[in-house]
């Protein structure tokens, strides 16, 4: 039993030196930076045409469907991106934020914030290419992602099958262990529900959805995301609402913070690095802006063009991180329970339930806990069968489902601690070759963006002739 523990901690200590080195002052550096770069290569059009982005994206999503223009992919460009929406809408915008607060203190927000704005440029260009690069099979399926860009975009194979070999765990652990457990715990602290009931049920519904293929998977994301994300939403407004004199103070308290962190929770002094590290890294878990991964979900949408897909990266980088993150955060530092030795989910659920009237914000984020993870679920598989298929063929499906459900019942009787130390050092590791390629592969995504919004059919001009 002793050399067992032995190799545990080796291993544990190993991740760690890892986990210092990757997730140092260069890597933040790179995150901002390569968004901060594409943002002014692409003539800052996030900030410059939102109006534009949100008319060819969600407001796109509820018109009448054109049936002479039959495009190619699996699925509709609404069900990829709720599909990409369901996985990072999950515990990061809960239990992800509360932790940077905790940890790097309210002002750790303002880097959420930040790092979500550059961020949306850096989505754009890794969906983007995601189309472009996808591959079409016999039977009808469609395949892409980072693994694909960086393999022949710059004919580099080994960097799409390290790219892919890196997602694997980074989705299994995320997922298939920290999600459930997050809701296994939640469901037994609050209602007494054994955990190993919730993970052979989650289980089961998970394994109904994911058996019939990738459709099924779009179809159920597009109908549980908009759901789950607008009752969250509209609970974090009653709050702001509710306790709008609590809201100044509180908004002083992140802004001055950010730069000033303040004593923390046990006499410890918050530093600045620590508050900005902790924002960036928080954010990435939340939004996964240059991590790639999205490209896995959006290379199936059905699109004539790769930027009519890529609009929704900055659509989805805003609802994730500026609406669903900002509220977590303001409901957490109004509530005033972040430095009181709280964390997690359980501080997130704290902060709801002491803002509103008696037990509706503790169910209402109960409720998103439960939805959020569970969408997570079902959307991070695609991952994961994504990256196994690149490496080992068509023929590992299978293999993937039910490894997949395994993995679910496991991770309801899993408690956390290395499990984020890994995923931690899985992110840092996946998201280097990912953003090394976008900056490499930066003018093809320029030149696809131009020829998009110049043309007249689809551009800003015809964006502007609607407009009179």
């Amino acid at each position: 039993m002793q050399f067992f523990q032995k190799i545990f901690d080796a291993i544990v200590n190993a991740n760690d030196f890892v986990n210092g080195i990757v997730w140092g002052f260069p890597l933040l550096v790179l995150i901002l930076g390569v968004g901060i770069y594409f943002t002014v290569r692409l003539g800052f059009f996030q900030f410059t045409n939102p109006g534009y982005v949100f008319r060819n994206t969600v407001k796109k999503a509820f018109q009448k469907k054109d049936e002479t223009k039959p495009a190619p992919g699996e699925l509709t460009s609404f069900q990829a991106a709720m599909t990409s929406v369901a996985a990072i809408v999950g515990s990061g915008n809960i239990a992800g934020v509360a932790t940077a607060i905790v940890v790097g203190g309210p002002g750790a927000l303002v880097w959420i914030i930040i790092a979500a704005l550059f961020g949306m440029a850096s989505k754009f260009a890794e969906i983007t290419l995601g189309i472009k690069y996808r591959e079409f099979h016999e039977d009808g399926t469609v395949t892409g992602g980072a693994m694909y860009y960086l393999a022949k975009g710059l004919k580099q194979k080994w960097l799409g099958i390290l790219f892919s070999i890196l997602v694997i765990p980074f989705a299994f652990v995320i997922s298939g262990i920290v999600d459930t457990n997050t809701i296994a715990l939640t469901l037994k602290d609050y209602f007494n529900v054994p955990t190993i009931v919730t993970g052979i049920v989650l289980a089961v519904v998970v394994a109904l959805i994911i058996f019939f293929g990738v459709k099924r998977i779009g179809y159920a994301c597009s109908l549980v995301a908009p759901f789950m994300g607008a009752a969250y939403v509209l609970a974090g407004l009653l709050i702001i609402i509710l306790n709008i004199t609590q809201l100044p103070a509180a908004v002083g308290l992140i802004v001055k913070s950010a730069f000033k962190p303040p004593a923390l929770a046990g006499g410890a002094v918050g530093t600045f690095f620590i508050c900005m590290k902790t924002g960036v890294a928080r954010g990435l878990y939340s939004n996964e802006a240059g991590l790639g991964t999205a490209a896995m979900v959006h290379a199936g949408a059905q699109v004539n063009h790769p930027v009519e897909q890529g609009l929704w990266g900055p659509m989805e980088v805003f609802l994730d991180t500026i609406i669903v993150c900002t509220i977590s955060a303001l409901a957490i530092v109004m509530s005033g329970l972040w430095n009181t030795g709280l964390d997690g989910a359980t501080l997130t659920v704290s902060a709801f339930e002491a803002l509103l009237p008696g037990k509706i914000g503790a169910y209402v984020c109960i409720g998103a806990v439960v939805l959020f993870g569970f969408s997570c679920l079902i959307s991070y598989y695609v991952y994961a069968e994504r990256a196994i298929e690149y490496i080992f063929g068509s023929k590992s499906k299978l293999v993937v489902k039910i490894l997949w459900v395994i993995t679910i019942v496991i991770g309801s009787q899993t408690t956390l601690g290395f499990v984020w130390d890994l995923a931690d050092t899985c992110n840092g590791l996946m998201i280097i070759p990912n953003l090394i390629g976008l900056l490499l592969l930066s003018g093809e995504v320029v030149k696809l963006k131009k020829q998009y919004f110049n043309d007249p059919e689809t551009g800003l001009h015809r964006a502007a002739k609607n407009a009179k």
